[in-house]
């Protein structure tokens, strides 16, 4: 069975300090680089980008239709999936309540018989995580380390929305290169 975490943690400590001159700009980027990281270390799986779950799972009612990074053993024993989340400047509130959402697909993912999913989000904004003049709301989740379960309300827009997260998770921000004023952080929520 793959650790979901130590893979993680692994890519951000040790495969991207390597190199000074990567820089994750976007999510795009991310999902590459995190690919490219996991095939290289994973050769008997399959890594797959934006994979379609009817092919693995049928046609279940999920949040979401694709995965983000697939894993795949050979014989399609063991499934993993990890959804990935970049939060540039601004749009704190909606990446915020996209994170949740991808945590609610993840859940979806492991009772659909997906051995570990993940919920990787990077931010490269400290007022994504730190303790601003909002600390209520979707904000306590991710700048307060209020457990994150339940039902929780879209923070905007005019149309009513809301998803239930099942389990309770804590976000927990991590560093991820060597500069100590860096804004640069990362959680992953490991279901």
């Amino acid at each position: 069975m793959l650790d979901l975490q130590a893979l993680i943690d692994e890519f951000f400590h040790q495969y991207l300090p390597k190199d000074d001159d990567l820089e994750l700009y976007n999510e795009a980027m991310l999902q590459h680089e995190l690919g490219f990281y996991l095939r290289s270390r994973l050769p008997t799986y399959k890594v797959q980008l934006e994979r379609n779950i009817k092919s693995l799972v049928g046609h279940a009612d999920t949040i979401k239709k694709e995965i983000d990074i697939c894993l795949l053993s050979a014989d399609l024993s063991e499934k993993y999936a990890i959804e990935l989340k970049f939060t540039p400047n601004g749009e704190a509130p909606e990446k915020m309540y996209a994170c949740v959402k991808d945590i609610r697909f993840m859940e979806e993912l492991k009772a659909l018989g997906f051995v570990s999913t993940a919920c990787l989000c990077v931010a490269t904004d400290p007022k994504f995580y730190t303790s601003g003049r909002i600390k209520s709301g979707i904000y306590r989740f991710f700048r307060e380390r209020y457990l994150l379960t339940g039902t929780i309300d879209k923070p905007t827009g005019a149309v009513k929305e809301q998803v239930t997260v099942m389990g309770q998770y804590r976000i927990e921000w991590r560093k991820f290169d060597r500069s100590v004023a860096s804004p640069r952080r990362y959680f992953a929520i490991i279901i």
